[in-house]
């Protein structure tokens, strides 16, 4: 469990009881005495306002059971936030007019001296792409691609996409999964997966046209390959992953995700493929549902691996 993460779970932990000591948070949080109080004292200092009991069976409680503290930033969090904010200054990003309400919202957080050190930093620190004649961290001169905003917000509900750009001075449009949506030399490229061609297609942003949830039948949508990803199973997933296969995060940290896809069990050729894919993804992974002749495969595979050892 990453750091930030656990001082949030204390936090809220200690915040629903009216007293704790340092030997309960250990116990609950599976951590040692000084990373217990280095989180206390963390969770002090962004404003919890808790009170130590001297004596052998002290601890501490929460004054006045104060609800969850406001949050606040130090000065380098500020730092790292706005400097963030000045690299990505003409790079076409989605959500632009968030990402100006946001900074507004920041600025109104933060001391004056805090104030002036970003007005300081925003005059010595250029990135590449960046206008020095417009250094205004609240302007919208880098308005993306209009469909860019529009794209995103579907592929939050479909990966399967049906995308119309303009080639030679003609319409096509393409049935597509996507694999990703990535930034190159300041322009936004979609790479997915032809359903019809079966092959690896770019797209560039720049020549969309009309961007929709791909219509697929019911056999289309039917599964017979669903599996639980964890951790060490999604770093093999990144290094090698069959083209038309693609995975839901089920966690923020994208350390946990669920593959659903159809494979084609009569196809010897990718029945062969599947089973090493799944032999290299290792053991970090929950079967929840599998054809019968991959896993007679898998399980074939492993016997003679055992027989060889």
């Amino acid at each position: 469990m990453k750091k930030v993460e656990r001082i949030n779970i204390i936090t809220r932990y200690i915040n629903n009881r009216a007293h704790f000591t340092i030997s309960e948070i250990m116990r609950e949080f599976n951590i040692s005495r000084s990373t217990a109080i280095r989180d206390i004292r963390e969770i002090e200092a962004m404003g919890m306002p808790l009170v130590a009991e001297v004596g052998r069976d002290g601890g501490y409680f929460v004054m006045n059971n104060s609800l969850l503290p406001t949050v606040r930033f130090t000065d380098n969090e500020i730092k790292a936030l706005f400097i963030a904010f000045m690299a990505t200054r003409n790079q076409q990003l989605p959500y632009l007019k968030s990402r100006q309400s946001l900074a507004e919202k920041l600025l109104g957080l933060i001391s004056e001296n805090q104030q002036d050190d970003l007005v300081h930093l925003n005059q010595i620190l250029l990135f590449e792409g960046t206008n020095p004649h417009n250094p205004d961290l609240l302007d919208l001169s880098d308005l993306p691609h209009p469909t860019l905003e529009k794209l995103i917000q579907i592929l939050l509900i479909e990966r399967y996409l049906l995308v119309s750009v303009q080639e030679e001075k003609k319409t096509k449009s393409y049935p597509i999964v996507l694999l990703h949506l990535h930034h190159q030399k300041g322009h936004w490229i979609i790479e997915g997966f032809d359903l019809e061609e079966e092959k690896r297609r770019i797209v560039s942003v720049d020549n969309l046209i009309h961007v929709e949830q791909l219509k697929r039948n019911t056999q289309e949508e039917v599964f017979n390959l669903v599996l639980e990803l964890g951790p060490k199973a999604i770093a093999q997933f990144k290094k090698y992953h069959p083209l038309k296969f693609s995975i839901a995060y089920t966690n923020p940290y994208q350390t946990t995700g669920l593959l659903k896809a159809f494979m084609n069990v009569h196809n010897l050729e990718e029945l062969t493929e599947i089973t090493n894919w799944l032999l290299f993804l290792g053991e970090d992974i929950k079967v929840k549902e599998i054809p019968e002749e991959v896993l007679n495969a898998v399980l074939e595979r492993l016997s003679l691996y055992q027989m060889k050892q």
